[in-house]
């Protein structure tokens, strides 16, 4: 056992200097100079172990044997363990402080812009630029699924040059792209539902304006679960739609739970299409309530899955 020959000032006021003694009989003792002279001089003392460990009685003992008292007087393993575990300790239970951290690091994050990458494939506002997020933070339906979903909903209507007149739910909008595509080919009201405030401001109501669409259009600022629980109080007694869009983030919806949802919503009737875009690797079912699969289509790793009632997919295999 080592003690650090620094000076130290005794609750009685003598100066203490320690020494190893290098060649004492006993390895575990330690010899101590005294002097008369007092200091004003605090440092704490620190006890290392060098060849015998000191038990805690030992140490005890040491520091009466010499008038000094070993509560004021901690050891280094026992002054810097348990604060470095207090302070994990605090860092874990204190949620103030994460929640702290975390924002920062949203402060840290650029911030959101736009770009004019999609546009408007057909109708009134064909080749209309829109506005879509950069990033991931918004995936726009691709043009060519889009286009292929407009194609296929027009020829099940029996107008392929247009859809035919009726009012659109586009869920998930984001963009509205969807919904947009489908006022200018012939869609008398669409109501979008996005959660994002940020992208309703910047992105989808900038889109309606320059489209010249927001006369027809109504924009729910709330979740897809919320609108479907109380879709009555949103849209009124007449809820029933003429068509849906499904777009959602595919990590982030459990398709059998949402479908199931919608199949059992007040905006289903029976003259019903809905469109619906997932992933790979996911199990559709071939009916959605009173509603038959119509058309399903693979594009790389997006799926597109059309669903409406059977005399729309018997009029298409005509």
């Amino acid at each position: 056992m080592a003690i650090s020959s620094s000076p130290i000032a005794s609750p009685l006021g003598i100066n203490i200097n320690t020494k190893l003694a290098a060649s004492s009989s006993s390895p575990g003792l330690a010899l101590f100079n005294l002097s008369p002279k007092p200091t004003n001089r605090l440092s704490t003392i620190v006890l290392s172990s060098y060849r015998n460990e000191l038990t805690s009685e030992d140490k005890k003992a040491l520091f009466e044997k010499y008038g000094l008292d070993p509560n004021q007087f901690p050891s280094q393993s026992s002054s810097s363990s348990p604060s470095l575990k207090t302070k994990r300790r605090k860092e874990i239970q204190n949620p103030g402080r994460g929640k702290q951290v975390r924002e920062e690091d949203e402060e840290d994050k650029p911030p959101r812009t736009t770009h004019r990458l999609l546009q408007v494939l057909g109708g009134k506002a064909k080749r209309k630029k829109l506005l879509s997020p950069k990033g991931m933070d918004v995936r726009p339906m691709m043009e060519v699924v889009k286009g292929s979903a407009f194609d296929t909903l027009q020829a099940a209507g029996g107008c392929p040059a247009s859809l035919r007149p009726g009012r659109w739910l586009d869920l998930y909008s984001g963009t509205g792209s969807v919904g947009i595509e489908a006022i200018s080919r012939g869609c008398s009201e669409v109501h979008f539902v996005e959660m994002d405030p940020w992208v309703v401001s910047n992105v989808l109501q900038p889109n309606l304006e320059c489209t010249g669409f927001l006369d027809v259009s109504v924009i729910h600022t709330v979740r897809v679960e919320s609108f479907l629980e109380r879709a009555d109080q949103f849209v009124g007694q007449d809820s029933a739609f003429d068509f849906i869009s499904v777009t959602p983030p595919y990590a982030q919806v459990d398709y059998g739970i949402l479908m199931d949802q919608i199949s059992k919503s007040p905006i289903v009737g029976e003259d019903t299409f809905i469109v619906v875009e997932y992933p790979l690797r996911t199990d559709m079912l071939d009916s959605c309530g009173c509603l038959v699969k119509i058309n399903d289509r693979r594009f790389g790793r997006t799926h597109l899955a059309i669903y409406g009632p059977e005399w729309a997919q018997k009029k298409r295999k005509k």
